[in-house]
């Protein structure tokens, strides 16, 4: 990773901490700042982990917002709006790990059936997000981790948009995208 790139990633760390320590009563709201990085528009999603567990996750598919902007509503989103778990107490925040992913814009995909969606997938690599109807959800590519086969991938993003992951989705659509992504604790 580029040095440039590694600034950026402690710049987006640091605006999400500062976010939610702000959020939850300690110290000043992010600056606006005078970096254009964070003037132009992004999409990013902002992760939360407690003792190496999900403690939130909440993002961004599609650049609406200035960068700056979009962290800070995430990161303050993940910590208190994540419909899967409690808002983050001010005791916790110590204990949490922040991560923050930097979306390219989404590339729908062309396919088929099923199976010619899982032969375009790059394990490790895509995020996908899928749509059929008015349901829709997303996968960061950090999930491969957990899900490193294409079918239980596809199975599981399915389950969570509240598809049935063992049946053909009828007008299923899908769009890849990649992300840059820095933890707090990553070497600089």
């Amino acid at each position: 990773m580029s040095a440039s790139s590694t600034d950026l990633g402690q710049l987006l760390l640091a605006r999400a901490r500062q976010a939610i320590a702000h959020h939850l009563g300690y110290g000043a709201a992010p600056d606006t700042g005078d970096d254009a990085r964070l003037a132009s528009r992004g999409a990013t999603f902002v992760t939360l982990k407690k003792r190496g567990e999900l403690r939130g996750c909440i993002g961004s598919l599609r650049a609406q917002r200035p960068l700056g902007e979009d962290v800070v509503t995430n990161a303050i989103a993940a910590a208190s709006r994540d419909p899967r778990f409690p808002p983050v107490r001010t005791e916790e925040l110590d204990e949490i790990e922040v991560e923050v992913s930097l979306l390219s814009e989404p590339e729908f995909l062309e396919f088929r059936d099923e199976p010619e969606l899982l032969a375009q997938l790059k394990p490790g690599e895509d995020g996908l997000i899928l749509f059929a109807g008015c349901r829709s959800a997303t996968f960061l590519p950090q999930v491969w981790e957990q899900l490193p086969e294409p079918r239980d991938f596809l199975a599981a993003l399915k389950h969570k948009a509240g598809m049935d992951p063992q049946r053909p989705v009828d007008g299923l659509m899908a769009a890849r995208y990649h992300v840059r992504k820095w933890h707090e604790g990553d070497a600089a």
